[in-house]
C-alpha cells in the first residue's frame, strides 16, 4: 500500500524524463523514429523507443554498443517478429495455429532498428542530459 502512495510522483517524473529526452532529440527525426504519444491519450511511459530510420545509415548493434559502453542500459523491443519464434516452426510444418497477413515489413523494421533506453524516475536532469548527448553522438 505505502508504494501506491508513490505511484503518481513516479508517474509524473516518467513523463517528465520522457519529454526531455524527446525534446533533446527532437532534431534527429533524419536518424530516428521518435515516440509520439498517440491523440487523446496521456501514457505513463515505459521507456523511450528509438527507432532508426533505414535511411539513417547507421547500425543498431553499434548505436547500442557504444551506449552501452558509456553508462546507458538498453533494451530490444520484448518480440520482434513472434512468428520467427522456433514455437512456430512445428505449426508452420503442421499447416496449422496462425496465418500471417502481408510482408510483416513493419515487424522485421522494428526487430532489426529498434531499442529502449530508460525514463526511470530516478534519472536527474543531468543523467538525461548525458543520455541525450551520447544518443546524438552515437548518431553521427
Amino acid at each position: 500500500m505505502f508504494q501506491l502512495r508513490k505511484l503518481p510522483g513516479f508517474v509524473a517524473a516518467r513523463k517528465r524524463n520522457w519529454t526531455r529526452l524527446r525534446m533533446g532529440l527532437a532534431d534527429l527525426e533524419d536518424r530516428f523514429i521518435l515516440p509520439e504519444a498517440a491523440a487523446g491519450t496521456d501514457p505513463s511511459w515505459f521507456g523511450f523507443l528509438l527507432t532508426i530510420r533505414e535511411t539513417a545509415g547507421l547500425d543498431r548493434d553499434a548505436v547500442v554498443g557504444r551506449l552501452e559502453q558509456k553508462g546507458i542500459q538498453t533494451r530490444m523491443l520484448f518480440a520482434g517478429n513472434l512468428v520467427k519464434h522456433p514455437c512456430f516452426d512445428a505449426m508452420r510444418a503442421s499447416g496449422t495455429g496462425f496465418r500471417v497477413v502481408g510482408d510483416l515489413a513493419n515487424t522485421e523494421a522494428i526487430m532489426r532498428r529498434s531499442f529502449w533506453v530508460g525514463v526511470y524516475p530516478g534519472l536527474s536532469e543531468p543523467m538525461l542530459d548525458y543520455m541525450v548527448e551520447q544518443i546524438r553522438e552515437a548518431a553521427r
